[in-house]
């Protein structure tokens, strides 16, 4: 069954009546956060009734996002807004890959930029990594069974030898498997027409097909430049997770995961896929939403 994104109208112009909703919703999906976007559509509102008036157009629109965000961060919201309605004009459905190593903060970003594009599939490729582990046992297929950072310890010593990086060896075992998977989920996703977000540590440039009939596709990689930053991502998902997952763990595999991002921020220079690098949270989604909004925007001026 086809599924589409679900579109909000754009409540610009004569066509459509202002509706201060409708306005917050299109900002937070332009990547303002949403207490912002709401308060720049309420001003909108009181400005239209202080006015006498009910539709609004762009350039007031910028005008009192200005006195809320700023001129430069208005004008890039109002560039975002603009590219909006190209994303409303295309029926093929969206895959987003988000990758990055563990840590960086791509699945909150994923799942975040999911609710936005209003795409209700949102999966992770470690969740097909441990749909694998129940098929195939650890004497078969050994890397599925170990955490990315943590796949070297399924190499064995011969394979361990051949390379003076068993992190990254193991990894990369570990990937040519899940792959399969990401590529299975991909293919179905394309061919039944859904909008899929789909993020993971196993996304590695060059490692994927990104080319689906019917579909358009956008791809990047988060990245913590900072490793005191990194570090501290983890003692924040501890907290919030009430150690669900032990921190040591993390904490002790950095250097590990540090080197697996250095290899999938090296792959994504070489492929040209984008680098999100993860310093404000707001500000990663924001460019994430952009990107998405720019390669809309390309595929209607190429029709």
């Amino acid at each position: 069954m086809s599924e589409r994104r679900h579109v909000m109208p754009l409540p610009l112009g004569d066509e459509i009546p202002f509706s201060k909703g409708l306005m917050a919703r299109a900002l937070v999906v332009t990547g303002l956060d949403p207490e912002r976007s709401y308060l720049i559509a309420h001003r909108a509102d009181r400005d239209l009734a202080d006015r006498g008036v009910s539709t609004l157009d762009l350039d007031r629109l910028a005008e009192l996002a200005a006195d809320v965000i700023g001129s430069e961060h208005a004008s890039t919201m109002i560039g975002r807004l603009k590219r909006l309605s190209a994303l409303q004009q295309l029926e093929q459905p969206l895959l987003l890959l988000v990758g990055g190593a563990t840590g960086t903060g791509k699945s909150t970003i994923a799942t975040e930029a999911a609710h936005r594009l209003g795409i209700t599939r949102v999966t992770s490729t470690d969740f097909i990594r441990q749909t694998m582990r129940a098929f195939f046992s650890e004497e078969f297929m050994p890397s599925v069974h170990y955490s990315s950072f943590e796949a070297r310890l399924a190499l064995t010593r011969a394979e361990e030898e051949e390379s003076g990086d068993a992190a990254i060896l193991g990894f990369l075992d570990q990937t040519r498997n899940v792959v399969v998977g990401v590529q299975a989920a991909l293919e179905r996703a394309a061919t039944e027409h859904w909008s899929l977000v789909l993020e993971g540590v196993h996304l590695v440039p060059g490692m994927i097909a990104t080319e689906f009939p019917g579909a358009f596709v956008v791809q990047c990689v988060v990245a913590i430049e900072d490793e005191n930053l990194h570090r501290g991502h983890f003692w924040v998902r501890d907290y919030a997770t009430e150690g669900l997952r032990p921190l040591e763990k993390y904490l002790d595999a950095l250097p590990q995961i540090r080197q697996i991002q250095d290899y999938l921020v090296e792959r994504a220079r070489r492929y040209d896929v984008p680098v999100i690098v993860n310093e404000s949270l707001d500000r990663a989604i924001g460019d994430v939403m952009d990107l998405v909004l720019r390669r809309a925007d390309q595929l209607v001026s190429v029709r």
